[in-house]
């Protein structure tokens, strides 16, 4: 933006920023102090109120004899809080595309960047799929600025960083690294820092999913969920004040939780909002129920295939009524047909939503024992497992158990015992080698062995000045 005439100079930025071709870009020719000045601005993100004042003040300067550099116009005239000088042209460019408002005058090097936008956002709502009894009541929203300023809001410390980067050759998505100097993993950071500036993407179009992806090591048949994803900010706060790091994206809701270990998806906001003795009862149910969504369908079947040889303690799990479909395909018909009414579901307007419940009930229920589709037991099993799924608020997670079920179910048909104690080694071996993004590991505190972190994480503890 140097060494042109102003011709020139609005010429080229007018065609990198799409005046003319894309209806919502303005650009706004002035005359400043006998000078000529354009200014650029998207029209959904402009705060016309504030645009308003300043031109209002800048058509009225006579001359602009003193104003030297584009710094000198910024500290007498620019009454935004955020503004700046800016030399280089693409830069300016992404700076107006992610809603500021850039000026140029005539005889004056560089550009005038001000921040005076203003995003179309939703309201703070709490998240649908993150809900608690007590406590706030807020969730994050699409702009990553607003949930910057709730997590503002809770953290009134001086070690508080947010540490802003650009990814992305196309989109230049705008990311944040929420941390307390003081407490982040030094080491940690820095290899996320690294993992970040090497991502060779042209565009995040998926937000956090496509970062995720990009920086995720190459474990394509693991399951398990690398990466926790929150969109409350009394979450995010609480994981950023026991030294984590937290991952914002613009234009997503979701943060991202580093570092990621099996462990911390016992976690769950409600835990902490009541007294440690229920916390801790709350998240040892978790974890017996993660456990049994993962092993009770295939042990029930495992007995099944040879029912003579249940003990008499265990006749009651026998199946008295016959039955034409094989058990193999009625438990993995069921494990498919609820995935479908999930996804029918997400497509089902809200009005529409209890006479959909009530169908698939009774298609599910009635209608498939009737036929002689399905055994009672199979749908009391399986509804266990499907209401068991949704205790796990990691939607990752929870498919990442039923992926398992369903091998562990395949591998008892072929092999019975064996294959069972096939399916069990390999489901350990997925969770001990599987990689997070960044940190210890996915066992850590187990592996590497720390017997404080481990327990902090296994007992819910009380709140207390040494350890908030």
């Amino acid at each position: 933006m140097k060494g042109q005439d102003f011709a020139a100079r609005t010429a080229a930025l007018d065609e990198l920023l799409g005046v003319g071709r894309s209806f919502d870009m303005v650009g706004r020719s002035l005359r400043i102090g006998g000078k000529q000045a354009k200014l650029w601005v998207v029209n959904g993100y402009a705060e016309d109120q504030m645009l308003e004042r300043m031109i209002a003040v800048w058509l009225k300067i006579k001359d602009l004899k003193e104003v030297k550099t584009a710094q000198d116009f910024v500290d007498g005239y620019v009454s935004a809080c955020d503004a700046s000088t800016e030399t280089e042209r693409m830069k300016a460019v992404t700076a107006v595309f992610s809603g500021k408002t850039l000026l140029i005058i005539d005889g004056i090097d560089g550009g005038i960047v001000m921040d005076a936008k203003h995003f179309p956002v939703r309201s703070v709502e709490e998240p649908d799929s993150s809900k608690v009894l007590r406590g706030s009541h807020d969730g994050f929203v699409e702009n990553i600025m607003e949930n910057a300023a709730l997590l503002r809001r809770r953290i009134r410390d001086t070690e508080l960083t947010l540490e802003r980067l650009q990814i992305s050759e196309e989109s230049k998505t705008d990311i944040a690294l929420c941390y307390l100097e003081n407490k982040v993993d030094r080491l940690l950071l820095q290899e996320l820092r690294t993992k970040l500036a090497s991502i060779d993407v042209h565009s995040i179009a998926m937000s956090q999913e496509s970062i995720a992806e990009a920086i995720a090591p190459k474990q394509w048949y693991n399951p398990f969920p690398k990466v926790r994803y929150t969109e409350r900010p009394d979450v995010a706060t609480a994981s950023i004040m026991e030294g984590d790091i937290l991952v914002m994206i613009d234009n997503s809701p979701a943060a991202m939780l580093l570092p990621v270990t099996i462990f911390r998806f016992a976690e769950e906001i409600n835990d902490y909002y009541f007294p440690p003795l229920i916390g801790s009862y709350l998240q040892i149910v978790r974890l017996v129920v993660n456990f049994l969504t993962i092993f009770i369908t295939p042990l029930w079947y495992l007995l099944m295939k040879s029912p003579d040889r249940l003990n008499e303690h265990l006749q009651f799990l026998r199946i008295n009524e016959e039955y034409f479909v094989p058990l193999i395909v009625q438990l993995l018909l069921v494990e498919f047909i609820v995935d479908i009414l999930k996804l029918a579901s997400l497509n089902t307007p809200n009005a529409l939503s209890n006479a959909f419940s009530m169908l698939g009930a009774l298609i599910l229920g009635d209608f498939a024992v009737q036929a002689r589709w399905l055994v009672p037991e199979v749908l009391v099993y399986m509804a266990f497992v499907a209401v068991a799924d949704y205790a796990q608020h990691s939607f990752e997670l929870s498919y990442a158990s039923k992926l398992s079920r369903m091998s562990l179910l395949i591998l008892i048909f072929v092999a019975d015992w064996i294959g069972f104690a096939i399916g069990v080694v390999g489901i350990v071996l997925l969770i001990a080698t599987a990689k997070p993004l960044a940190g210890h590991g996915y066992l850590y505190p187990l592996i590497p062995f720390n017997g404080k972190d481990l327990k902090a994480l296994l007992h819910r503890r009380p709140i207390s000045r040494k350890n908030t």
